[in-house]
């Protein structure tokens, strides 16, 4: 690390007008893509490459690290606020986010995921600056069997977040993993459960499926109880955390922030996976797990730094290997070439200077956002102000406006109509809605990687424990599975004297 280069690079960031100009304008862009259901970073990413064209590599880098670190922090504005998550990271911020502004604090939720993710953005792109080779070495040591590994230690979350009943949790799971299933076999390339429609060859479009099953779901929802809802008054007086606030989340922030880091540095790994671990660790680890759910802020903070950090960590096996961590660093790959730069080992040898100017664009973007952040937060807040009966109709257009925009496929409008019913039926259930999405995510992750280690083995299971990698995270995923089912019937035993007491339940 050659620090007096580092410190130049970043000099040339913050004090070129024209960089600085371009990281701000990245982020202002990458927040209002984020906060836009069905515009996620790598949309926004992608969109905006064309207009690098032409201009020095520093400003066209700083601007596009600009859209992606402010995406990342934009999902968390329509998560708390509307129950729709901007980018599929933010889907966990859902959990606890937007309980919190259904209680009024709107103001207190969004300070604590714009600072949160401030920190994770910081601290990812702080070890992305000072550990990449480190983490690079850590990221190439991930086969098949590591990734199954991942994935289940992933869906060991889904204890964590299945509400009041763990079996109605799991069988939400299951059905998501089902719905995995559809699509290409991830071996044999055969379709299955397709129905002969061409649109499902890839699975059910995730977006149009996230926004259906939060989004649509919490409309009719919000229709069927119109007027006996009480009105929300939001508390937008607040532009950071109150001390109390960071103090009782710091320690999840720091945690998630390596977890975000560690998990982003993994190829093929994300923000919406980094998140939902972080989340489970955060009720894990926990003195109160009964109120998770209800608004709790150590869970927006967890959520929140995870993802962010996912930037930083993405961007490490992107500079040293070439490879890119998620769908957003693939799009900054192309980026990369457009100007000349081929990302991988000889970047380091033969462009150092535009690495250094890459490890201080990003943390002067996660500065940014914070700066952006602060200023648009009371405006964000208004949002739960206005009443339903005007709201309601806005939300529902732009879901399906988001919905069309990812293919520009009637058919996806379809699915997140069919999803955001079945999304309604399962909370009148009291059917929890995320371990769906969870299973969405990793059911790919999970199968293929299993199905790819036994085809090395020509079947031989014991691949799967050979490992110590994977060993290890097996280990996670059934501590995880047991502090989850003792947390669950704490939470069980606690709700059952609160109503012998005649208290309300969280």
């Amino acid at each position: 690390m050659d620090f007096g280069l580092f410190l130049t690079s970043l000099g040339n960031v913050v004090l070129h007008p024209s960089v600085l100009l371009m990281v701000f304008i990245g982020v202002a862009g990458g927040i209002t893509i984020g906060a836009l259901p069905g515009l996620t970073a790598t949309m926004g990413v992608a969109l905006l490459v064309p207009f690098t064209f032409g201009r020095p590599p520093t400003e066209s880098l700083a601007m596009l690290l600009g859209i992606y670190c402010g995406a990342m922090y934009g999902g968390s504005i329509s998560a708390i606020l509307i129950r729709t998550p901007g980018t599929p990271a933010a889907a966990a911020t859902v959990l606890e986010g937007y309980p919190m502004g259904q209680k009024g604090q709107a103001g207190r939720a969004l300070s604590m995921a714009l600072f949160a993710s401030f920190c994770g953005g910081t601290i990812g792109a702080l070890i992305m600056t000072f550990l990449s080779p480190v983490v690079s070495r850590f990221a190439l040591e991930f086969g098949p069997v590591e990734y199954f590994a991942l994935a289940l230690f992933g869906l060991s979350v889904i204890i964590s977040i299945s509400g009041d009943s763990v079996v109605k949790g799991v069988m939400s799971g299951m059905f998501g993993l089902l719905l995995a299933t559809i699509g290409f076999d991830p071996i044999s390339g055969f379709p299955r459960y397709t129905f002969g429609r061409v649109e499902l060859l890839e699975g059910p479009a995730f977006i149009p499926t996230l926004i259906g099953l939060f989004a649509v779901s919490e409309i009719l929802n919000s229709i069927e109880k119109m007027g006996v809802l009480k009105e929300i008054k939001a508390s937008i007086d607040r532009y950071i955390p109150s001390w109390q606030d960071i103090k009782v989340s710091l320690k999840n922030i720091v945690k998630s922030s390596l977890i975000g880091t560690a998990i982003g540095s993994i190829p093929g790994a994300g923000g919406d996976i980094a998140a939902f671990v972080s989340y489970g660790e955060a009720k894990r680890s926990s003195k109160h797990p009964h109120l998770y759910g209800t608004g709790v802020i150590e869970g927006v903070a967890a959520t929140e730094a995870a993802n962010n950090a996912c930037s930083g960590g993405a961007m490490i096996p992107l500079l040293s290997l070439g490879v890119p961590g998620d769908a957003v660093t693939a799009v900054l790959l192309g980026a990369f070439v457009i100007q000349g730069l081929q990302p991988g080992p000889l970047l380091y040898r033969e462009h150092l200077d535009v690495v250094y100017n890459v490890f201080a664009s990003m943390l002067v973007a996660n500065v940014a956002m914070l700066l952006v952040g602060m200023a648009g937060i009371r405006f964000f807040a208004r949002i739960i102000l206005v009443k339903r009966e005007i709201l309601n109709p806005v939300i529902f257009v732009l879901s399906l406006v988001g919905s069309f925009a990812m293919r520009q496929n009637i058919f996806d409008v379809g699915l997140t109509l069919a999803f955001g019913v079945l999304g309604w039926i399962m909370m009148r259930a009291k059917f929890p809605l995320s371990p769906i999405l969870l299973a969405l995510i990793l059911g790919p992750m999970t199968e293929a990687n299993l199905r790819r280690a036994l085809t090395i083995s020509q079947g031989d299971y014991s691949i799967l424990v050979s490992r110590p990698i994977a060993i290890a995270l097996f280990v996670l995923a059934a501590l995880s599975l047991v502090v989850g089912i003792l947390n669950q019937r704490k939470i069980r035993k606690l709700l059952a004297e609160s109503v012998e007491k005649g208290q309300e339940p969280g």
